[in-house]
C-alpha cells in the first residue's frame, strides 16, 4: 500500500489597508502541504509535527502585514518562502492565491484612492510549488490567471460552414452576437518573471486589455479561432510567456423577437454550453 498525504487550509481571506499610503491589496489564500513527515498523524495519531491549520490562518495574516509588493506572484512567492523557511518539516507546499477584485470608486477629481468597487465577475489567480533544494528554497509549476471573464461582442463574429447531418439544427449565422465566459492561465519560462523578482513579468491588466482588444478587433468565424488568435497575440506581446491555456464556454443569446432600426431581442441561452480548450507553448 502507497499514501500520497497532502493538508492544509482553505480560503483564508484577508484585506491588507493602508488608508491613502498604498493601494489596499486583498486575496484568498490556501495552502497544501505534502511530506512524510506527516505520514504519523495518519497511521498512529502521532501529531507532534503536524503544523496546525489554523497556525496556517495565522501565518497568512502576518506575511500579509509584512509583505511590501502589491502582486499575488510575489505574495504567493513571500508565503511560500516563508513556511518552508518556518517550518522545516514541511518538505514541499503548494500556495495559491485569488484576488478579491477591488477597484478604484470614482470621485468628483477621479478616481478614489478611498472607496472601492468589489462587484467585478473575473478575479486574477497565481499559484506555485515549493520544495527544499538543499539549503535553498525551489519554486516550479507557476501559473498566473485571469477566471471567470465574461464578454460580450454585439457584432463582429460567426459561426458557419460547419459539418450537418440529420441531428443539426444550429442555423448558420454569418454575423452573431456572441458572449464568452472564459478562463485564461499562463505560465513563464522563468519563474523570477512569475514573481516579479527579474524582467518579463505581466500584469493582470496587460493581460486583460490584450485579450479585450482581440475580442474587439478581430472577426472570428468560432470561438475556436477568437482564443487562436488571443493566444498567438499574448505570446508575441510578451516573450517570457512560455505557455497560455484558454477554457471558454459559448453562452451566446438566443434571439427571440426583431424591433425596427435593426434592434434585435435576444434571451438568456438555455443552460447547455459549448466548450472550447486551448493550450499554447512556444
Amino acid at each position: 500500500m502507497t499514501m500520497e498525504i497532502r493538508y492544509g487550509k482553505t480560503r483564508v481571506v484577508f484585506f491588507r489597508l493602508a488608508k491613502r499610503s498604498e493601494p489596499p491589496f486583498a486575496a484568498s489564500v490556501d495552502i497544501d502541504v505534502f511530506g512524510e513527515r506527516f505520514k504519523a498523524s495518519y497511521t498512529e495519531g502521532d501529531n507532534t509535527e503536524v503544523v496546525a491549520t489554523d497556525t496556517m490562518k495565522n501565518f497568512v495574516y502576518a506575511t500579509a502585514a509584512e509583505f511590501s509588493g502589491h502582486t499575488l506572484e510575489a505574495y504567493v512567492t513571500f508565503l511560500g518562502r516563508r513556511l518552508l523557511t518556518t517550518y522545516p518539516q514541511m518538505e514541499r507546499i503548494r500556495v495559491t492565491a485569488t484576488e478579491v477584485p477591488l477597484d478604484a470608486g470614482h470621485a468628483e477629481a477621479g478616481s478614489s484612492d478611498i472607496v472601492f468597487r468589489m462587484t467585478r465577475a473575473d478575479t486574477a489567480i497565481a499559484h506555485a510549488d515549493f520544495t527544499r533544494d538543499g539549503r535553498d528554497i525551489a519554486i516550479s509549476h507557476t501559473r498566473s490567471g485571469i477566471e471567470g471573464m465574461r464578454l460580450l461582442k454585439v457584432t463582429g463574429s460567426s459561426f458557419a460552414d460547419f459539418a450537418r447531418d440529420k441531428y443539426t439544427t444550429l442555423p448558420e449565422l454569418g454575423d452573431r452576437p456572441l458572449t464568452v465566459v472564459m478562463d485564461a492561465h499562463w505560465q513563464y519560462a522563468d519563474a523570477r518573471a512569475f514573481s516579479a523578482e527579474g524582467a518579463g513579468h505581466a500584469s493582470v491588466d496587460e493581460i486583460r486589455r490584450s485579450l479585450e482588444h482581440t475580442f474587439h478587433e478581430f472577426n472570428s468565424k468560432s470561438i475556436q479561432e477568437l482564443v487562436h488568435e488571443m493566444g498567438q497575440r499574448l505570446l508575441s506581446s510578451f516573450p517570457s510567456l512560455s505557455a497560455i491555456e484558454f477554457s471558454a464556454q459559448n453562452h451566446t443569446p438566443d434571439k427571440v423577437a426583431d424591433g425596427k432600426n435593426d434592434v434585435r431581442v435576444f434571451a438568456e441561452p438555455r443552460q447547455t454550453f459549448g466548450k472550447i480548450g486551448l493550450v499554447l507553448r512556444r
